[in-house]
């Protein structure tokens, strides 16, 4: 643990409360795509099974259910709750073409070829692209609201916040691991171009809107 793993786990679970805040309260899923919000629960369910195996930490097993909680949650608002604001017509990714590259990919680059590790690997970098489908949505509809600009933000930072944890493991501890740092980095470059448009129109009370 250092203080840019917890900054980052803090922008994760601020992420997830800002999007559960938004369904709630404005009763509505509008902006938000379900694809990367089921990719996300996938990610969660295959990277957390270990939860009944192993225990790390009090603060690590209650952060694996929290985003497997969390993520439920948030696919059973969507699909059943408020199942009528859904925009299924925008929200149209191909999921398949993510799933199944990195199902693959995880059979043959990964650690150690066991089921566990397999499943970790997958989540890694599934998680790295999961957030396509909700792009690809804001890119369709040319614009986003200020709530999902402010999630997408904050999902975006706990991912950089992560790959500084990285350094900062290699540079004390001499500990790194090239899979997750690769696929950070992946995740971090997908965001660029919104950190961009966030700080350079959203902080500025204006509408964000993604180039098509």
């Amino acid at each position: 643990m250092n203080i840019f793993r917890f900054a980052g786990d803090l922008s994760h679970v601020f992420a997830i409360i800002i999007l559960l805040l938004k369904i709630w309260k404005t009763r509505s899923c509008a902006g938000i795509s379900g694809k990367s919000q089921i990719l996300f629960a996938v990610v969660y369910l295959t990277r957390y099974l270990d939860l009944f195996t192993t225990y790390v930490s009090l603060y690590n097993s209650v952060m694996k259910v929290l985003f497997l909680a969390t993520s439920g949650a948030t696919v059973y608002l969507m699909y059943v709750k408020f199942k009528a604001t859904y925009d299924h017509n925008h929200d149209s990714f191909r999921i398949e073409f993510l799933l199944i590259p990195c199902a693959l990919l995880s059979f043959v680059i990964n650690h150690e070829f066991s089921v566990m590790e397999v499943l970790w690997t997958f989540s890694i970098y599934l998680e790295s692209v999961a957030i396509l489908p909700q792009l690809f949505l804001v890119s369709k509809t040319g614009e986003a609201e200020s709530i999902t600009s402010h999630y997408l933000f904050a999902l975006g930072s706990y991912r950089a916040l992560y790959l500084l944890n990285w350094v900062y493991r290699y540079m004390v501890e001499s500990h790194y691991d090239l899979i997750a740092i690769f696929a950070g980095i992946v995740q971090t470059i997908l965001y660029c171009d919104f950190f961009y448009l966030y700080i350079t129109k959203v902080l500025k009370g204006k509408k964000l809107q993604l180039p098509a």
